[in-house]
């Protein structure tokens, strides 16, 4: 069994070694297995997000995109500005990803203090 803390920080891990091994790494299957183990860090956040929510369900405003891309958009956003570093041009791009990424932590960041989370208790 995970400490809480290690267990806490652990999706935040998979994303970043993730996308360390994104920008580092030049074969395909490596970029391929990097994408894989972002995406999981961040299926593993919004699990545990949804998870948490204190909000009832009658409450939640329904919107334009489907939950699932709703959820994602964060990090959406900042695979694509990974992948903006990585592969286009460096004269114009950089400020488009940092953009991108910066965008793409304040809607994380947002939602995790609208939402209230409620920490599992430990006995």
């Amino acid at each position: 069994m995970l400490t809480k803390p290690l267990y806490e920080i652990l999706p935040f891990g998979y994303m970043a070694l993730g996308s360390s091994s994104f920008i580092a790494l030049d074969i395909n299957y490596a970029l391929a297995a990097a994408t894989v183990v972002f995406v999981l860090g961040a299926r593993i956040y919004v699990m545990r997000s949804q998870n948490r929510r204190t909000d009832s369900v009658r409450r939640r405003k329904s919107g334009y995109l489907p939950e699932m891309i709703y959820n994602f958009l964060p990090f959406i956003y900042l695979i694509a500005a990974l992948a903006i570093f990585k592969f286009l041009p460096k004269d114009l791009y950089p400020i488009l990803a940092i953009c991108l990424l910066s965008y793409g932590l304040y809607i994380l960041v947002r939602r995790s203090l609208y939402r209230r989370h409620k920490l599992p208790i430990t006995p």
